[in-house]
């Protein structure tokens, strides 16, 4: 194996591991944002007032169209061929041909 190849594995493990904590750093705020519990003060601890619950009604009017399902898929597996086409023809014209005589 080569030293260019190595480098750029571990490289790529770096931008790797490096993407994950920069994900969990930026993630993490809103996970870990909560609002504490008044614990109370002085002798007699003071329960916090009961609240009534808070009801929510969804109402979804119309999801996403099934045109726009197809067309969204249509759009990932035309970019996926694209990128795969250019990878192959990109690692390929990196390799050493050798030519023998028959």
């Amino acid at each position: 194996m080569s030293r260019f190849i190595s480098t750029r594995r571990t490289l790529g493990v770096i931008a790797t591991v490096g993407g994950s904590l920069l994900g969990a750093v930026l993630v993490a705020p809103s996970a870990f944002g909560m609002v504490a519990e008044p614990v109370g003060s002085g002798s007699s601890p003071v329960p916090s007032p009961q609240q009534a619950p808070t009801v929510v009604h969804n109402i979804v009017a119309a999801g996403m169209a099934g045109w726009q399902i197809a067309l969204i898929a249509v759009g990932a597996a035309l970019f996926a061929a694209t990128l795969a086409v250019f990878t192959d023809r990109l690692r390929g014209s990196h390799r050493n041909v050798s030519a023998s005589a028959a």
